[in-house]
């Protein structure tokens, strides 16, 4: 804050000086009229010097910014640390927002940085219209911005809890660039005075960006306080972030395999690929901590090859071993979906492997049938479809897809999501909204598959409301490639044990 401060007075002293210039001639009136011609010389030489000596000492090297003009964290800090010095003596407190884009390489970077430093100016002027006078704004290294706030009396933690949801709602709002519209999405972290581990400006700021860290972990959109062991959590991401590679490459992270069966012969449907890391020292660690590690990493494309082809190379193991797996699944991320040359290569891999496209579904998330606008996504669903291959529509019921958006992606399955699964045996409205959801499907000549069956009650509703593929605890945990094998053994022997039930629960794994 410091030195844009002494920049800013630096200019004001110019400007008034130059307003100054305007009053020469009535002063030079006055001298000759109080001292003579005499003085009138002595002006006349004086005033040019003094005015040269002003400009060689206070013109700043580059253009003036204004006195809330974007600085750096180091601006930040200085803004914070008188603050919270005085905060025991003038019992006057603080906060520190931190606002972080949601995905910035889907939103901005592949427009090029150009773009990306407008919308992040155009983003600062609105949050420096919506906070007080006294307020700062900045940028930080990562493209984040900052607002620190000038002292205060009271400030609570749902005062600050509204002041970010303010924060979001201004930086949201659709910007145009270049007769382009893009719609920015943040999340937001924010750390009261005195939560931050020290009363300095850089533990303040550093405890700020630690919870928007965690938002951007849980978002998009999302919005966090700081909380102590947000530290540790932080520590845990970037040893993940740092063994990712690492584990790909070592083949760590590999597929593991969730059976789908057809709810009315209870057979072998299918099954979905999903991604598990088997760390060597901490052991499976959990898809909800290290996909958006990869994701962040920019690794997103590296694990759908790593899936793809174990997948692919699974579905052959099976071919050998006589068993019948009729397809196999797996989840497409959006960054995946806007490679260009998406449909080819999935052909190029099913050539490789000799296998019929049919047998290879792609499953896209609802959220982003529902929301994209990416002209290359669509051009993608598009060539899959017409190849031949299935796509599936996951977590369907959350994201809004319109049904004009599953005629138009080809859609051939809908998956109903879990929340909509759990408990339909016991709750009549959970029951009546899966009912209008297969009917819908029914009408629409589309198959469905429930998701997250875990009870023998919930599998029994499901089929008597007809719904075609069921998933879930309830028929087995996902399973190392080598378990599948004596999986399917069990599953055939039960079935034949018992025809006339026509539907057996495979004992479940894990």
């Amino acid at each position: 804050m410091a030195p844009i401060k002494r920049v800013w007075e630096k200019g004001r002293v110019l400007r008034a000086a130059a307003e100054a210039m305007v009053l020469l001639p009535a002063l030079s009136l006055l001298t000759f009229w109080v001292g003579g011609e005499t003085a009138l010389v002595v002006l006349a030489v004086l005033a040019p010097a003094v005015w040269l000596a002003l400009s060689s000492s206070l013109r700043p090297s580059e253009p003036v910014p204004p006195p809330r003009g974007l600085g750096g964290a180091e601006d930040m800090v200085g803004f914070l640390d008188p603050i919270l010095r005085d905060m025991p003596i003038k019992g006057r407190t603080t906060a520190c927002f931190v606002i972080s884009f949601d995905d910035p390489a889907r939103q901005f970077d592949r427009h090029g940085q150009a773009l990306r430093d407008q919308v992040v100016l155009r983003t600062a002027e609105r949050l420096s219209a919506a906070v007080r006078e006294g307020d700062l704004v900045v940028r930080l290294a990562d493209g984040s911005l900052a607002v620190g706030l000038s002292a205060v009396r009271r400030y609570d933690l749902e005062t600050a809890v509204q002041m970010a949801t303010r924060l979001r709602s201004e930086a949201i709002v659709p910007i145009v660039v270049d007769a382009l519209t893009l719609h920015p999405s943040v999340s937001v972290g924010f750390c009261l005075a005195e939560r931050a581990p020290a009363p300095k400006g850089s533990s303040l700021l550093d405890a700020a960006c630690i919870a928007a860290d965690e938002a951007l972990f849980h978002g998009p959109g999302a919005i966090r306080a700081f909380q102590p062991d947000m530290s540790r959590r932080r520590a845990d991401r970037v040893l993940l972030r740092q063994g990712v590679q690492k584990a790909l490459d070592e083949g760590q992270i590999r597929p593991w395999f969730q059976p789908q069966i057809c709810a009315d012969t209870g057979r072998l449907s299918g099954f979905e690929a999903l991604a598990r890391w088997h760390h060597p020292e901490r052991g499976i660690i959990s898809p909800a901590d290290f996909l958006p590690v990869i994701e962040e990493a920019g690794l997103s494309e590296r694990l759908g090859d790593v899936i793809l082809y174990g997948a692919l190379a699974a579905l052959n193991r099976w071919d050998q071993a006589g068993f019948a797996v009729p397809q196999v699944s797996i989840n497409l991320s959006a960054s995946e979906l806007r490679a260009p040359g998406l449909a080819n290569k999935l052909s190029w891999e099913m050539d490789r492997f000799g296998l019929d496209r049919s047998r290879l579904t792609v499953e896209v998330l609802e959220t982003v049938t529902a929301t994209s606008e990416d002209d290359q996504v669509i051009a993608n669903l598009a060539a899959i479809a017409k190849m031949g291959f299935g796509i599936d529509l996951d977590d369907f019921g959350t994201g809004q897809a319109s049904i004009g958006n599953i005629r138009r992606f080809s859609i051939r399955r809908i998956k109903i999501d879990r929340s909509f699964v759990t408990h339909i045996d016991t709750d009549p409205e959970q029951k009546k909204v899966v009912a209008a959801i297969l009917m819908l499907c029914d009408q629409l000549g589309l198959q469905t598959v429930a998701e997250g069956v875990e009870t023998p009650g919930e599998r029994v509703v499901l089929e008597q409301l007809g719904c075609s593929f069921l998933q879930g605890f309830g028929i087995a945990r996902p399973m190392a490639m080598e378990e599948t094998f004596s999986w399917i053994e069990r599953a055939e022997a039960a079935l034949q044990a018992k025809p006339a039930l026509g539907r057996i629960i495979p004992p479940r794994q894990g």
